[in-house]
């Protein structure tokens, strides 16, 4: 929709411009940079869909991706579906029996089938790319084969694109709603089997985003479809500083470079506003004003109703926060923006970095499926901040496994597919390795809250990073933590025992 590509491949408008098909924009460029004798704003529009799109000898632009799924039925409905002609038929992988949600049915067994395959056209595509800069993996995490396969393709990436950039959207459990028995163990399979492959992990929650539906776009009975239009406006966020121009763009190793400030901290928490209902934009259009000028999206963003994850934002500390803004935003309105919200101090980031923010701003205003359920807007921003309060994410489907695995239910089904009972104790103990790096990163600022003196005076606090001992780490918290800390200090301690 961005670019005006169709269902089939092809451009919107046809314009005799060295043999290539562009969209209005670039119409409209066309005619501006005739008057102005110089085209190479246009050459940038047209190069800048080949990020994601392959000019093929039909006139057709391709997505540079890769759909796959071991179980045929899913693949089978693109191939007959809208969307038929766009593809690369070469590009959409199929097995011949599902996974079956056994993440070591889709990493042992049914995965090994297709593995190979799918690498050759991973190399393919990559050969391809003129200048590669990494991968986008999107999958879910309850599943056989968003987990096991996964899992296997990242080891692949991992040998032959070492230095290449992954970044990973995926699908985590939600913390009530469940479309299967096992998607603990899956989850904590798939995190521990991904986590040292991937740069960078945005994970989205279907019970965060289904509230949002209900709560902002006022939506009665949400599908699938409105969920992930939602998802699909924080994605194209992401990426827009891919594809279009501006006055700070964002490549995806800024992302990396800027949110994860230690190699296993990688997992930053996305908000996207605004998330309005589409017939106020006629009906309203007075009254929600407010809500999209720059400083009112900007301080949507930090509410929870705006959070793709469910987590208390209010209990951890921000390390850093990625502010990626599309449409009619300007920098000083994005300044001052930001110093309304650190002047209030409604927000804390950790000690050793009060700096935090990153920017990005491009020119592209945001854009909707015509006559869906969201409402057009001039601008948008998508905030990627990496918190401490995402533990709780761990901290959730770590004990959803511990109830599961001490009765040993499901595990048989995972030991005849060749698992051994060992790796679950492995995969468990590497999620509470993860929960304990951001406990750490927690704790200077529960020390500061505890000695900080009544009359206001400063107080020297010292930092404490993740690379230090675990010992050291139970030593300094065993009178300070309460509540869920104490429990999860009772585990490391129990971790430790032969």
């Amino acid at each position: 929709l961005e670019h005006g590509i169709q269902p089939d491949g092809r451009m919107e408008a046809d314009v005799a411009w060295t043999g290539t098909r562009c969209n209005k924009s670039i119409c409209d460029a066309l005619s501006m940079s005739s008057l102005n004798g110089s085209s190479e704003m246009i050459a940038e529009d047209v190069s800048a869909m080949s990020t994601f799109f392959k000019h093929s000898d039909q006139n057709r632009f391709v997505p540079r991706s890769i759909l796959v799924d071991l179980e045929p039925s899913v693949i089978d409905e693109i191939k007959i579906g809208k969307y038929r002609d766009l593809f690369n038929p070469e590009c959409l992988l199929t097995g011949k029996e599902d996974a079956s949600n056994n993440f070591a049915r889709g990493y042992y067994n049914k995965g090994r089938d297709v593995i190979d395959k799918l690498s050759d056209q991973v190399n393919r595509l990559a050969e391809e790319s003129e200048c590669l800069q990494g991968f986008l993996i999107f999958h879910s995490f309850g599943g056989g084969t968003g987990s096991g396969l996964t899992s296997l393709l990242l080891e692949r990436l991992s040998q032959d694109f070492e230095k290449k950039c992954k970044l990973q959207f995926a699908i985590y459990p939600s913390p009530k709603m469940s479309s299967s028995c096992v998607e603990p163990y899956n989850s904590v399979f798939a995190t521990h089997g991904t986590l040292d492959a991937i740069n960078c992990g945005f994970i989205f929650d279907n019970e965060a985003v289904y509230r949002m539906c209900c709560k902002n776009v006022k939506t009665k009975s949400p599908t699938f479809i409105n969920i992930n239009r939602i998802v699909a406006q924080v994605c194209s966020s992401i990426t827009a500083s891919l594809r279009f121009g501006g006055s700070l763009n964002c490549d995806l190793n800024d992302f990396q470079t800027n949110l994860v400030p230690y190699p296993r901290i990688h997992f930053p928490l996305a908000t996207y506003a605004p998330v309005i209902r589409g017939y106020r934009k006629y009906h309203r259009y007075e009254a929600h004003e407010q809500l999209r000028s720059v400083s009112k999206i900007t301080r949507s963003v930090f509410k929870p109703c705006y959070q793709m994850v469910k987590c208390d934002t209010t209990s951890g500390n921000y390390m850093a926060c990625c502010m990626l803004y599309r449409g009619l935003v300007s920098p000083n309105e994005v300044i001052e923006a930001i110093r309304e919200i650190k002047n209030e101090n409604r927000i804390r980031f950790v000690d050793w970095c009060p700096t935090g923010f990153k920017v990005g701003i491009c020119s592209q205003q945001p854009c909707t499926v015509p006559n869906g359920d969201l409402a057009d807007s001039p601008r948008s921003v998508c905030m990627l901040s990496n918190t401490t309060a995402i533990s709780d994410t761990w901290e959730r489907i770590g004990a959803k496994f511990d109830h599961l695995f001490s009765r040993r239910a499901f595990v048989h089904h995972y030991l005849q597919e060749g698992m051994e009972e060992e790796e679950f104790k492995n995969a468990k103990q590497d999620i509470q390795l993860i929960i304990q790096d951001y406990d750490e990163l927690k704790e200077p600022f529960v020390k500061e809250s505890r000695e900080l003196p009544v009359d206001g005076s400063s107080v020297a606090t010292s930092v404490t990073s993740p690379s230090r001992s675990s010992e050291d780490s139970s030593r300094g918290q065993k009178e300070a933590l309460t509540g869920p800390l104490r429990v999860i200090n009772d585990i490391r301690n129990e971790m430790k025992q032969p």
